[in-house]
Formats: C-alpha cells, sequence, structure tokens
C-alpha cells in the first residue's frame, strides 16, 4: 500500500495546484514525501512540483530546497530530461532572490543539456530565462544608480547587451517553432531593454511587434502595457504629441481592464506630456484625474506628486492662488508622509507664491 498512498497524495496535491490551491496542493505533496517511495522518478516529479508550488506562494528559499533535491535526484537517476528542467526551476529562482550569477550556471546547463537532446522547446525556454537573468541583474544594478535611461555604467550596459543577445537567440527560435505567443513576449523584453539601453527608436521598433501580437491574441493587458511603452519611447525622441496619443490609448485599455493604479499612472503622464507641450489646461484636467484616482485609492504619495504637478501648471498659467492651494496640500502631504524634499520644495514654493501674490 506505500506505493499507492505516496502516488495518491501526489495526485491529490496535484490536482490541487492546478485548481490554483497551491498551500493545500504544497501539503500534499509534502505528506506524499513524508509516505516516501521507492520509485525515484516518481520523488523527483513530487520534488519538482513541491519547488513550483511554493515558488508560486512566494516562498523562495523552500522553492530553492526542493529543485535542489529534484536535481539531485534526476543526476541519481540518470534523467538528462529531468535535470534539465531541475535547472531551469533552480534558475528562475535564484533569479528571484537576486542570485544572478549562480542562476545563470543553472539556466546555462539548462540550455546545454536542451541543446544535447535536441529538445527545441527546451533551449528556447532556456534562452529565453538567461534574457530575463540577466534584465534583472541589469535593472537591479541600475536601481542603484537612479539615471535616465542610455546613461548607463559599463557593466550595466553589458549586462543588458546580455539580456538583448538572449532575448534575440530566444526570438529567433521561437520563430522557427511558430510559437506567436512566446514572440510576443521575446517582442516586449527587446524592447524593454533597448529603452534601458538609451536605443529609443529600436525599443519603439519591438514594442510595435510586441502590439501587433498582442492584439491577434486579443491579450488587453499586453497591449495596454505595449502602448504605454511606446509612450514612454517616443518622450525621449522629443516626440510628446505622439507620446499623448499612446498615452490615451493606455488610458482607455486601463479603464476596460478596470485597473485604477494604471489608470492614475496613465493620467499622470498625460499631465506630465501636456505640460512637455505647454498645453497647461489639458495638463491641469489630467492631473486633476490623477489627483482623484490617487485619493480614491488612499495613495497620499500620487496624491503629493499630483498637487506639486498642479501647481506648477497653475504657476505656467499665472493663476497664483490656485497654485498656492496646491502648494499647501503638497506640504500637507510632504510633512504627513515624511517626505523630507516635498516638504523644502513646497515650502520654497509658497514662498515664491506668496512674493508674487504680494502677501
Amino acid at each position: 500500500r506505500m506505493e499507492a498512498s505516496c502516488l495518491e497524495l501526489a495526485l491529490e496535491g496535484e490536482r490541487l495546484c492546478k485548481a490554483g490551491d497551491f498551500k493545500d496542493g504544497a501539503a500534499f505533496f509534502e505528506a506524499a514525501v513524508q509516505v516516501g517511495t521507492e520509485d525515484l522518478k516518481t520523488l523527483s516529479a513530487i520534488y519538482s512540483q513541491l519547488g513550483n508550488a511554493y515558488f508560486y506562494l512566494k516562498e523562495y528559499s523552500k522553492a530553492l530546497e526542493y529543485h535542489k533535491h529534484d536535481l539531485t535526484l534526476a543526476r541519481t537517476i540518470g534523467d538528462r530530461i529531468g535535470e534539465a528542467k531541475a535547472s531551469g526551476n533552480l534558475g528562475n529562482t535564484l533569479k528571484i532572490l537576486g542570485q544572478f550569477d549562480e542562476a545563470v550556471v543553472c539556466c546555462q546547463r539548462h540550455l546545454d543539456i536542451s541543446q544535447e537532446q535536441g529538445d527545441k522547446v527546451g533551449e528556447a525556454r532556456a534562452l529565453y530565462n538567461i534574457g530575463n537573468v540577466y534584465h534583472a541583474k541589469g535593472k537591479h544594478l541600475s536601481w542603484n544608480m537612479a539615471q535616465d535611461p542610455g546613461y548607463l555604467p559599463q557593466e550595466v550596459k553589458e549586462t543588458l547587451q546580455k539580456a538583448s543577445e538572449y532575448y534575440e537567440r530566444n526570438l529567433s527560435l521561437v520563430k522557427e517553432l511558430g510559437d506567436r505567443a512566446a514572440q510576443g513576449r521575446a517582442y516586449g523584453n527587446l524592447g524593454n531593454t533597448q529603452y534601458l539601453l538609451g536605443n529609443f527608436s529600436e525599443a519603439i521598433g519591438f514594442h510595435k511587434e510586441r502590439l501587433a501580437i498582442a492584439k491577434e491574441f486579443g491579450d488587453k493587458a499586453a497591449e495596454r502595457r505595449a502602448y504605454s511603452n511606446l509612450g514612454n519611447a517616443h518622450i525621449f525622441l522629443g516626440r510628446f504629441d505622439i507620446s499623448a496619443e499612446y498615452y490615451k490609448k493606455t488610458l482607455q485599455l486601463s479603464r476596460q481592464l478596470k485597473d485604477q493604479a494604471v489608470e492614475a499612472q496613465a493620467c499622470y503622464s498625460l499631465g506630465n506630456t501636456y505640460t512637455l507641450l505647454q498645453d497647461y489646461e489639458r495638463a491641469i484636467e489630467y492631473h486633476l484625474k490623477h489627483l482623484v484616482i490617487a485619493q480614491e485609492l488612499g495613495d497620499r504619495v500620487g496624491e503629493g506628486r499630483a498637487c506639486w504637478s498642479l501647481g506648477n501648471a497653475y504657476v505656467s498659467l499665472g493663476s497664483h492662488e490656485q497654485a498656492l492651494h496646491f502648494a499647501r496640500k503638497h506640504l500637507e502631504i510632504s510633512q504627513e508622509i515624511g517626505d523630507r524634499t516635498g516638504e523644502l520644495t513646497a515650502q520654497l514654493n509658497m514662498a515664491q507664491l506668496r512674493s508674487a501674490l504680494g502677501l
């Protein structure tokens, strides 16, 4: 009966995970491991699914532990495909944990075995995952140096270029395989890496390809992201009018998707874009919309940002009283959330506005 009960528990775990209940699914897999089995292939599969379940539950150290067990077992029984899969899973987990160099080693092993086994799908997945690791590492490195896209230290540049190379390799393979959905993902990531590298025209080309595939699949969320990315890239090329059109499409879709956070972001982007176009009335219209949504979402940081932007727009129109009202609100919010820079900016703005108004 030992075999059956281990398998029964594992199958129940699998059923629960497929239904999206990873917490209970993991509990059944854990129970299956406790019961134990002589069949190492079954045990390897259980470890793999446990690792995945914990990954979805965001318990990454546990996920790591089980994917390592799976890798060890796959090697013990000489299961090359299993070893490749376990290596890929380990790589993805290490990436999330910020252990990028170890992640690359694991993903590279996934790639090598897939090529050796003639497994094109596995090869494509491995190439994509390596691209993801370098992409995440590049973003991680550039966060620590907060600057505009395109102005990057050498290490960051090289890392992002590597990401781009792997995405390109993935793209040509998924084209060969005729996998349109995977092509869409590759185009989106290529657009994002080129944007970070400051190659805005290239980024636009990739995001347009991404957009076409998103429309093909009726994938509204991906379509919305593509519009937003296209808007951002055109800003850096100084094509503010085109950016505004893309941000409007982002706004329309965010409303269809009932995603208020994205709607707020789109309104904020539109407000800033119309400021760049020196159309201050429209800038104010969008910043007010952003303010209302920020208040509904209880997003005090967003609210402060909206008040600051509104103050600036009213100054540009010469409406100093309105500007002072928003500078005051900006000060209140900055004090409340402990934003020292915001507080100083607001105090300076208020002093200038008071003297302009002869107060």
